[in-house]
């Protein structure tokens, strides 16, 4: 119960300090000694807000702090609010000398946003964007990042220091921007929100997924849809994320190992979520048919509507993937392409395969990539060649319930 409590609390406390600070290592500081406060007090007693106790404690701690600095005037802060004026302290004045804190004090609602917003700037690398996303917004460790990014956590916990330092030279106020400013950092707020629902599609601990981490990016999604009712993008993200999570218990069977879209029993699917990722889905592309999440958002759809795997309208998935190429062209979307491809009737398995394997260059790594030559050769009656690429993908797939799939797959195959 009280991780499942600091584990919601953690973005909005940390981005109202933020705010209050324009100091993202004094927020994220503080906001870690408030959750160790809160337990050592709370077995006593459960406060009725809790967000609130935290936002309260949190603000206290860093206005404690600030005020303990010799000279107020002289500190620099993380993040510079245009309208203080250079030079001075975001944090001066009536920010520590005339703040009033009410008791359970509640952040603003749009706090979260403003804190990815800041995260998103474009003077990071977009690895940086997303660990420094992960790691302010929704509190996750830097192990845990490094397993998302596949990277080590030594190098990802430089990457956040530097991608704050960066923050601090480009003087980026907290806050959402506006205008072509606005236009400009959208697209990476998109994909980072992408990526952390991606991270939790496929969680990097012990289950296949982490809904902690896929409802952040879902209230991240809507967040950017009530802000920007008139842009077709934040729309098409967000249906393309709920008709997803649509799935989402029909992935793990009553065993708890995976089930692929195949064999999922699609009477478990979410149909209100499905109502609204279609309509969400339908309405970006009237609006912007070009538009990359529009695009997945309308395969994810086609998917949906679909009664079985088999009646699927393949060929309607093929031309939506190939529209997506021609705006999108990813390594990953063509490898999507060339699966849906060999579905359709009369398609070549071995022109599929060759396919798939011109990918295996620019897919080094990437999970999926082996995994889908082992179906193709299973199909193809290559059982010692399918063997072998399911190893090939197991060498390189970290999540236990996807290996535990990949090694019965590979049982089946009959090769030693």
């Amino acid at each position: 119960m009280l991780e499942e409590v600091f584990r919601s609390a953690w973005p909005v406390v940390v981005a109202s300090t933020a705010r209050l600070t324009r100091d993202l290592d004094l927020a994220e500081d503080c906001t870690q000694e408030a959750v160790e406060r809160a337990l050592r007090r709370w077995p006593a007693g459960f406060p009725d807000n809790p967000a609130g106790w935290l936002t309260t404690t949190a603000h206290r701690i860093a206005l404690d702090r600030l005020r303990r600095e010799a000279t107020l005037r002289r500190k620099l802060p993380l993040l510079v609010d245009p309208v203080s004026g250079a030079g001075g302290s975001a944090v001066e004045g009536s920010a520590v000398e005339g703040w009033a804190i009410g008791e359970d004090a509640d952040p603003e609602p749009t706090d979260p946003l403003r804190l990815v917003f800041t995260c998103c700037h474009p003077a990071l690398s977009s690895e940086s964007r997303v660990a420094l996303t992960l790691r302010l917004v929704c509190g996750v460790d830097v192990a845990t990042i490094a397993a998302v990014l596949l990277a080590g956590e030594a190098a990802v916990a430089r990457r956040i220091t530097r991608a704050k330092r960066k923050i601090a030279v480009a003087r980026v106020p907290f806050r959402v921007p506006a205008g072509d400013e606005l236009v400009e950092r959208l697209d990476a707020v998109l994909t980072v929100v992408h990526l952390v629902y991606t991270a939790g599609h496929v969680g990097p601990g012990t289950r296949l997924r982490d809904t902690d981490l896929t409802g952040r990016a879902l209230g991240l999604a809507r967040m950017l849809v009530a802000l920007l009712p008139g842009e077709p993008e934040p729309r098409a993200l967000l249906g393309l994320l709920l008709l997803t999570e649509a799935r989402g218990d029909a992935r793990t069977g009553a065993d708890g190992e995976l089930v692929l879209l195949p064999d999922q029993d699609r009477s478990g699917w979410d149909r209100r979520l499905i109502r609204e990722g279609l309509g969400l889905a339908a309405s970006a592309l009237r609006a912007g048919p070009d538009g990359r999440y529009a695009l997945q958002a309308g395969v994810a759809g086609l998917h949906a509507v679909a009664p079985s795997w088999a009646q699927t309208d393949w060929a309607r998935v093929v031309v939506t993937y190939d529209a997506l190429l021609r705006v999108w062209p990813s390594p990953v979307v063509a490898l999507n392409r060339a699966v849906a491809r060999s579905r359709l009737p009369g398609a070549d398995p071995v022109a599929v395969l060759a396919e798939i394997d011109a990918l295996a260059p620019e897919l080094a790594g990437y999970p999926y990539l082996p995994a889908a030559r082992a179906d193709l050769l299973v199909r193809l009656g290559r059982p010692a060649e399918a063997a072998a690429a399911y190893d090939g993908a197991l060498a390189v797939t970290r999540n236990p319930v996807e290996r535990r799939h990949l090694t019965r797959r590979r049982a089946e195959t009959g090769t030693p």
